[in-house]
């Protein structure tokens, strides 16, 4: 058995789309976190990963932020991925024309429809805004790309005009609308209400796009699949601009072992694709960050440790190796004789009862003492009752 979820997920029926679109904006949102800044070749290798996974669409870029940028997004391009590549674009001619350049397969065009954005940021009016998004959609229609039209702020923008605008677009031929809960305002049930609201007016595909700002963006998101959203945006190790995006790792997860929801994804290469991000981007996981963190298969406890030497589950809801990640047994204050032992047979040594019981006792010392049980210290207390040795 490779995982051992509740049985009580079964007992409500759930009825999520039957085709789920994953785009990952690790590229273009996770990049927007302050201090990160990659390179193209850094790009390429976080995109090769990406499609590695099998992810349906990789948002790339920004391509009309700088040279460098565009440049990036031309090389994924010319990667030839099954990955569909899409860029952001904004409600500009000269945006998308410079998306078109970089022969892409789509673009994400956006703009703020919330009071608060057309007031303080656009200085425009609602029938403003209408014109200006209708026209950038019919421009990008016109060179052939699939357009998804962005309304930023749409979880805090009046519910009429949001309908407005979506119709309007779908009319224009937009292939996709995404509602972006642009500060992570919305709650679970709001986002129920408003897919369900949205989806009165139009046929076209609705997508997701959520920050975690009150730690809300993976339930957001499967509260919207499950009123009949058809996709979701997602970044690796949730990263983004303030507290973040939708854990590309996490939603995964989510929906193939708690919900049953099988996207077809390699998740063998969760872990890898992980540290190779948080590596390249220089922010750290998060040693308790779900799916991927480091603790997140350690074990220290002496009950636990036990039971998990015994059979992972009890203390795992899926085997660290569906994801290429790793089991560790910890040593510390907490540490009982079975964890021990087990380290000592890792190493090949052969210790008495009485010998295990002082090496256990000497663990926990060390460790209350400040001192992290690694295998130097671990390899200086087992001399220390038994004598020299090597591991």
């Amino acid at each position: 058995m490779k995982y051992f979820v509740s049985p009580y997920n079964k007992s409500v029926n759930l009825k999520f789309p039957e085709k789920i679109t994953v785009y990952d904006t690790t590229l273009r949102d996770g990049e927007q976190t302050p201090g990160v800044c990659l390179r193209t070749q850094e790009k390429l290798k976080i995109a090769r990963k990406l499609d590695e996974l099998g992810l349906h669409q990789i948002e790339a870029g920004f391509p009309v932020v700088s040279q460098e940028e565009n440049r990036s997004v031309k090389a994924i391009v010319a990667e030839d991925l099954d990955a569909q590549i899409l860029v952001l674009s904004r409600t500009k001619k000269e945006d998308i024309d410079t998306a078109i350049d970089c022969d892409v397969d789509g673009i994400i065009t956006f703009m703020g429809t919330s009071a608060l954005h057309l007031k303080h940021k656009l200085r425009i009016d609602q029938d403003d805004a209408l014109n200006i998004c209708m026209n950038s959609i019919e421009h990008a229609k016109d060179h052939g790309l699939f357009v998804a039209f962005s309304a930023e702020d749409a979880t805090r923008t009046d519910l009429d005009f949001l309908k407005n605008i979506y119709s309007r677009a779908e009319l224009y031929g937009v292939d996709r609308v995404h509602i972006a809960d642009t500060v992570g305002a919305i709650s679970p049930q709001g986002m129920d209400y408003l897919v369900r609201e949205l989806k009165k007016e139009i046929n076209t595909e609705i997508a997701l796009h959520c920050h975690n700002d009150f730690g809300m963006a993976l339930s957001n998101c499967i509260s919207g699949l499950l009123a009949g959203a058809d996709a979701v945006s997602t970044t690796v190790n949730g990263i983004g601009e303030r507290a973040g995006n939708t854990s590309l790792e996490e939603m995964v997860m989510t929906l193939l072992l708690i919900y049953g929801v099988d996207l077809g994804f390699d998740i063998s290469t969760f872990y890898e694709l992980s540290q190779l991000v948080e590596e390249l981007t220089n922010m750290k996981v998060p040693y308790n960050k779900p799916i991927v963190g480091k603790n997140v298969f350690r074990h220290e406890s002496g009950i636990h440790v036990d039971a998990v030497l015994e059979e992972p589950l009890t203390y795992e809801p899926f085997i660290p190796e569906l994801i290429g990640h790793q089991r560790r047994i910890v040593l510390g204050k907490h540490s009982g004789c079975r964890a021990v032992k087990a380290k000592l047979d890792e190493c090949g040594i052969n210790v008495s009862r009485d010998e295990l019981c002082e090496i256990v006792e000497k663990v926990k010392q060390k460790r209350e003492r400040g001192k992290y049980i690694n295998d130097d210290l671990f390899n200086e207390i087992v001399r220390s009752v038994r004598g020299p040795f090597r591991f």
